[in-house]
């Protein structure tokens, strides 16, 4: 899997780096979408430079061999697992941002969590899996990677896109890349067998909302000849999906395949009030033990007490029972917005009093 491998300080954070030096990239004219890329001229010491920092990224991440060695050999995949990284968590945060737990990985809460199969951890593979394979058809794409460009599919039109501004996310090499690097499919242990369902979900999220996105251009602008390309999803979208498949996961325990001797993944053996004894599908995130309320401070999370919450939403929820405290200040805000010729945007300050919700410890 790809959670537990990450490890990011406070002081480096898992999303503040910007391109590496050595990653800067020129595409010749006469494009069709399938020329190599070049580097642009960097000199020896430079270059030398640009290979130890982006090395000294896939250090950090205290990646599995195997792992680091595919972060090391292209200088633009280190740069991709931290934006990766930091874009899974962000939307992690923001698809539970209403909910007890609303997915706090710092430090000790993040190793307890992954040390325990639960829905919220089910949610977090395949959040991290669909983060590395968004990011990396997106860095192929954005030309951020000396082993891949544009889409690779073979059809004339996608080609030609190149020469009108499109170019499609290469979903093909990024799915290729992530399965290399989560590795193969094990056969025996149950937690290593859910983690890599889990994988394969935000995988197979990704890959179903590819969009089609087409250009038209002829005389006037008229439709005579259209150039279509492939694009992914917002991140959002993908996120919310998941969300979805959160809500309506399965739990599992483990079987024995008669025909081939592997494990596999099927309903509990002992029926469980309130769950479904529903065959998991491969779509179907999948967990196998039941979820602690969150509700007070242990070591998979701080707990509720004095959490934001909304009054008419979500404060009977998230508080637990234990009620919340009401807070009244005073705030003033930009309101009456109007764009000036040319070029500002003028505002009045408005003040008003607003009522703060926290829940009580």
């Amino acid at each position: 899997g790809i959670i537990w491998k990450v490890s990011c300080s406070k002081a480096s954070g898992c999303g503040s780096l910007g391109f590496m030096p050595g990653s800067l990239l020129l595409r010749a004219g006469g494009l069709t979408g399938n020329e190599p890329l070049t580097i642009l001229p960097l000199t020896s010491e430079m270059e030398e430079a640009a290979i130890k920092a982006h090395y000294k990224v896939c250090d950090r991440l205290k990646l599995e061999k195997k792992q680091r060695r595919m972060c090391r050999r292209d200088p633009g995949v280190a740069e991709t697992l931290m934006e990766a990284i930091s874009m899974s968590a962000l939307e992690c945060q923001y698809q539970f941002r209403f909910e007890r737990w609303n997915c706090t990985l710092e430090g000790r809460y993040r190793a307890s969590l992954l040390k325990r199969g639960f829905k919220e951890t089910a949610f977090l593979f395949a959040i991290s899996s669909a983060g590395l394979t968004h990011a990396m058809a997106k860095a192929c794409s954005a030309g951020r990677m000396e082993r891949c460009t544009c889409d690779e599919a073979p059809d004339l039109e996608n080609r030609e896109a190149w020469q009108w501004g499109g170019c499609g996310d290469n979903l093909k090499y990024s799915n290729k890349f992530v399965k290399e690097f989560l590795g193969r499919k094990p056969n025996k242990d149950l937690r290593a067998r859910v983690d890599f369902h889990n994988n394969l979900v935000g995988m197979k999220v990704i890959k179903a909302g590819v969009e089609t996105t087409c250009k038209c251009h002829g005389v006037s602008g008229s439709c005579t000849v259209r150039t279509c390309w492939r694009q992914l999803s917002p991140f959002h979208e993908i996120g919310k999906q998941l969300k979805q498949k959160y809500e309506t996961s399965l739990k599992v325990g483990s079987t024995t395949n008669e025909a081939t001797g592997e494990g596999d993944i099927s309903p509990p053996k002992k029926s469980i009030p309130g769950h479904s004894d529903q065959i998991p599908r491969t779509t179907d995130l999948v967990y196998i033990d039941d979820s602690p309320s969150f509700c007070m401070m242990s070591r998979y999370s701080p707990g509720t007490s004095g959490r934001k919450c909304y009054k008419d939403k979500n404060c009977d929820s998230i508080c637990c029972g234990r009620g919340h405290n009401t807070q009244s200040r005073v705030v003033t805000r930009p309101c009456q917005c109007q764009v000036r010729w040319c070029c500002y945007v003028e505002c009045k300050q408005c003040t008003q009093r607003e009522e703060v919700y926290t829940c009580k410890d």
